[in-house]
């Protein structure tokens, strides 16, 4: 059976939610929208749109804003308690592309035990010090992999398989910031899940926010690549031995 649904984090993106999730609805799916702490003025907007779309939108709330990755947890468990297989996690800023929903969720049912992951093409939008970054931690996943097989591990436009994801969040403390896109994709290849790399176009946020603190998830995200190698350096005899028994 492949049942998805659809989870936005959502942290003060009350202008372009909205936007996002008649997307989404075009497409037929049902969206779980979690709300990360947001202000009143974009909880008012949550609220009204689970009023609005009761039976296709089901809005879950934290009591405080936790991160990104939180927010995903919450969700993917919600999620898993209301029966879904696949989660298809997209952002609430607008940068994703809806249209290629289809596509991610093709790939899905092909390869339902694999998470199919975005690997972005940009526009002129995006600033080049991100770009930058990301190259950075590109290189420590495939170090921290010892492979290629993860071409981006930091587009939030991806789809999960449940069962895989739930029982690794039960197991292990995933990040609960920006850490988190990069850290659940890793531990997930060290487990055996497939990645499928999904080129997928990526803009600049719809209203023009980005919640990445600087200095703080900065120092998250070197923390998490520290914790990765140092775990990838007690499993690298696996992965060394997987790599080899891949080669035809």
């Amino acid at each position: 059976m492949f049942k998805p649904v659809v989870v936005i984090p959502v942290y003060n993106h009350g202008d372009a939610i909205g936007t996002v999730v008649a997307a989404v609805h075009a497409q037929g799916l049902v969206c779980i929208l979690v709300d990360d702490g947001s202000g009143l003025e974009c909880a008012a907007v949550l609220q009204a749109l689970a009023l609005r779309h009761a039976d296709t939108v089901v809005l879950l709330r934290l009591p405080h804003n936790q991160g990104k990755g939180a927010a995903m947890v919450a969700g993917f468990r919600r999620a898993h308690v209301l029966g879904y297989t696949h989660a298809l996690q997209i952002d609430a800023d607008g940068q994703h592309q809806p249209s290629d929903i289809p596509v991610f969720l093709a790939r899905s049912a092909r390869q339902p035990l694999a998470v199919v992951t975005g690997c972005p093409l940009f526009d002129a939008s995006v600033p080049r010090t991100r770009l930058v970054a990301r190259y950075a931690t590109h290189i420590w996943v495939w170090i921290n992999t010892l492979s290629l097989d993860i071409r981006d591990s930091m587009c939030g436009f991806r789809i999960y398989p449940l069962a895989a994801v739930v029982q690794l969040m039960d197991e292990v403390d995933i990040g609960r910031r920006m850490d988190f896109d990069t850290d659940v994709l890793v531990r997930l290849h060290w487990r055996g899940v497939a990645v499928v790399n999904q080129p997928t176009r990526v803009t600049y946020p719809l209203d023009g926010i980005s919640h990445f603190r600087l200095w703080l998830d900065n120092v998250l995200i070197t923390r998490m690549h520290t914790r990765l190698f140092f775990g990838m350096l007690l499993r690298s005899p696996q992965l060394l031995w997987r790599k080899l028994g891949s080669k035809p």
